[in-house]
């Protein structure tokens, strides 16, 4: 008989030549286990997912309580969904006042091509300002938004009018005029690494978007629902975007987005023409009610949220070795920054071995990724951490 193992590498469409293959039976908490028995403390949640740990039973209570009543209806919009209903409000009631109005979409990359249209729509101009390196999603237009020609040099032509300019350099808010139809940036940078933003940055970005009449779009798919310390990124900076995208951890561990901007922004999408942006899956009543429960239990446990800080600085304190050159933070986003992309590929394979799962950023591949379920309990992080730095002590000695 063919194994899953070899089924999966026959049928399932593959994105490099070297998948991690692992085969997962069940998940709990901080754990992932494989079918062989073996357990795996999952240190990224899925990528800043399973923010609230995997198969918690709040969100899997509602799911299954969903999926008793009905599952998908008609197209998203049309009729009232008491799951959409209840998680859109209760998401702004957590926002300012002027981000009133939720889209919900499947995932992230879709709700940065839904905030792009509804910028060019609403503005009525066709520029559109990102940062290098940072990534936004991988279709053909959020992808417009990567800088990195090796990312999209394949793929071209991309959508015009793109420009890219150096985060955290005021200098390149000239190029924000009245061209500009909208400027998205992530509130602090994942992908290359974890880059937070300057004192007062972004509130110049704020301000010259305002002078100019731009939308500022704040992209916290991987660092809003929590992971920073504060249930939304921004909430520290002192700044409120025009539209705010949220994915990942937003869904309770089901695939859900969102974009939330005003009711008047969105009102764009009305007319000329109707229907301006469509979904058939977007707010899917299962992935809603995940996302209302996980939502909920942020609001409702706020211990959670306000013990990030303190479990950020309980890696920072024991993650002590030479061979960490720094370590960047925003909350429980955290890259640990080694030599180079030989030496993090040696600790995440040592590290699997003895049942952690690690991995690398997009657009910086010398660091280590740490993005664990805000649960993970101190003694929890203590027992990480001390996998992490056994693996790095042996790379340390093979690589140098």
């Amino acid at each position: 008989m063919i194994s899953q193992r070899q089924l999966f590498l026959n049928h399932v469409a593959q994105t490099n030549d070297a998948p991690l293959m692992l085969e997962i039976e069940k998940a709990d908490g901080i754990y992932l286990y494989g079918k062989d028995g073996k357990t795996y403390i999952d240190l990224i949640a899925g990528i800043s997912v399973s923010n609230l740990g995997h198969n918690n039973p709040k969100i899997i209570e509602a799911i299954k309580k969903q999926t008793d009543k009905y599952l998908h209806t008609l197209v998203y919009g049309e009729f009232i969904l008491s799951p959409q209903v209840q998680l859109a409000t209760l998401l702004t009631e957590q926002l300012p006042q002027s981000l009133d109005s939720v889209y919900f979409v499947n995932s992230g990359t879709e709700a940065t091509e839904g905030a792009l249209k509804l910028a060019k729509r609403y503005t009525g101009r066709t520029d559109i300002i990102s940062c290098k390196q940072s990534y936004h999603g991988s279709s053909q237009g959020a992808l417009s938004l990567i800088s990195e020609t090796f990312f999209t040099a394949p793929f071209r032509p991309l959508l015009p009018n793109v420009k890219h300019i150096e985060f955290n350099n005021v200098e390149d808010l000239d190029w924000i005029d009245e061209n500009t139809a909208c400027v998205i940036m992530e509130t602090v940078r994942a992908e290359i690494g974890v880059q937070l933003p300057n004192k007062d940055y972004l509130k110049q970005v704020r301000q010259r978007c305002t002078e100019v009449g731009a939308v500022l779009i704040l992209d916290e798919i991987q660092v809003g629902c929590g992971r920073t310390g504060s249930l939304f990124g921004f909430e520290q900076y002192g700044i409120i975007p025009d539209i705010l995208l949220l994915a990942k951890g937003f869904g309770g561990g089901m695939p859900l987005g969102a974009f939330v901007a005003s009711k008047e922004m969105m009102q764009s999408f009305m007319h000329n023409p109707f229907l301006g942006h469509i979904t058939t899956f977007g707010g899917h009543p299962v992935c809603c009610a995940a996302g209302l429960a996980s939502l909920k239990i942020l609001v409702e446990e706020p211990n959670i949220i306000n013990s990030v800080k303190a479990k950020e600085k309980l890696f920072r304190d024991l993650l002590q070795h030479s061979a960490i050159q720094e370590i960047r933070s925003a909350g429980l986003l955290m890259a640990v920054q080694v030599a180079s992309f030989d030496f993090v590929q040696d600790v995440i394979t040592e590290c699997l071995k003895n049942g952690l799962v690690t991995d690398w950023f997009l657009f910086n591949s010398s660091a280590i990724r740490i993005a664990p379920p805000l649960t993970i309990t101190e003694d929890e992080i203590r027992e990480a951490c001390k996998i992490l730095l056994t693996a790095i002590d042996r790379a340390s000695k093979r690589i140098g």
